[in-house]
């Protein structure tokens, strides 16, 4: 039997009301947070201007619920609006004190086959706080192109990894790729301050004598190496497709996302260039602590090979600490890596 008209209404008020208040609950928390971390003044300032938007929310959802009062139901989506509004209106920018690690950003100009780079990387890493600044510019021939490597640094949780990309080329270099937050002197890593626009994105080059040996030397992170299986035309595309979001970004900061735009925006673009045809979205391409278990699944890796013996062959943690300021790193930290053979110095 067909339910009365009344009794449909009362269901479908039922569910808009649960939908408000789950709406109202959930911008009282994004706004009290979005308005801590970006709203102007000192931290005690942000904080009252967060808490005061919070007892504001509290204050809706109360008549709201109490009172199904129609005025909070018109008020609060104006000041959800006007939130929005400001949030949207805080622009990225690449004028900042930053910090010297990420005081810029790579840039490059191709020229036929060779590429030349600005601000290619190349600290000399004694501590985490003291260190050689050196940014060179540098020129490689796509012509050369030999190698793609993917490395993972782990420094907590076995789901979460740093991703960098290095490239090879037959004269003997290497040049590593990382999508970072670009901080400010003052400011450190944050999980929660990545979805709140405290960093700006920012593209890094730099010579494996820094960007890796600065993880596994100086900060203690345990860093996996692994070799790609990728045809030269995609890794040439791959290598370019990073110069085109660096000098991107030189031309139009964005602001860094701890899920949406991290260390893992191009590793999606990197996968899809190790197989052909279109490959399944998976949690793993997020989580990049797992993206070796996807990429063996997707036949990225040499074959002939198990994940363990993969993971087990690039785990370069020692080899680098071994190595350490050693001319030839990036040869002795690839020595065991399955699917390379051994490597000779330029």
């Amino acid at each position: 039997m067909e339910q009365p008209r009344h009794a449909r209404f009362h269901v479908f008020g039922t569910i808009v009301r649960l939908v408000s208040v789950l709406a109202i609950i959930g911008f009282a928390a994004w706004g009290g947070m979005a308005l801590f971390y970006q709203a102007p003044g000192p931290s005690p300032v942000r904080m009252l201007i967060a808490a005061l938007w919070v007892i504001l929310s509290l204050v809706a959802l109360y008549t709201y619920v109490r009172w199904r009062s129609r005025t909070a139901a018109l008020v609060y989506p104006v000041m959800i609006a006007a939130l929005l509004f400001w949030w949207n209106a805080i622009p990225a920018s690449n004028n900042r004190d930053w910090a010297d690690e990420v005081a810029h950003i790579v840039a490059g100009v191709v020229n036929g086959h060779e590429v030349t780079l600005a601000n290619v990387r190349n600290f000399d890493w004694r501590t985490s706080t003291d260190y050689t600044v050196r940014w060179e510019n540098r020129t490689y021939d796509l012509d050369k192109l030999a190698s793609v490597d993917l490395l993972l640094s782990y420094w907590s949780s076995p789901a979460i990894a740093h991703t960098l990309i290095s490239f090879g080329f037959d004269d003997g270099q290497f040049v590593t790729f990382s999508v970072e937050i670009r901080k400010e002197q003052h400011e450190s890593f944050s999980e929660v301050g990545g979805f709140f626009k405290e960093f700006e994105t920012s593209v890094i080059a730099a010579d494996e004598r820094d960007i890796v040996r600065v993880r596994t030397n100086i900060r203690k992170e345990d860093v996996y190496l692994y070799r790609l299986n990728m045809p030269k035309p995609r890794m040439r595309s791959l290598f370019l497709s990073y110069l085109d979001e660096a000098n991107g970004l030189n031309e139009t900061p964005q602001y860094y996302n701890t899920i949406t735009a991290n260390c893992t925006t191009i590793v999606f673009a990197m996968v899809n260039r190790i197989a052909s045809g279109s490959l399944p979205l998976d949690y793993r391409l997020i989580f990049s602590g797992y993206l070796p278990s996807y990429i063996i699944d997707v036949k990225g890796f040499t074959p002939g090979f198990t994940l363990e013996q993969l993971r087990g062959g690039g785990a370069i943690t020692t080899r680098a600490q071994a190595a350490d300021e050693a001319q030839d790193f990036s040869r002795r930290i690839r020595e065991g890596v399955p699917g390379i053979a051994p490597l000779t110095q330029p």
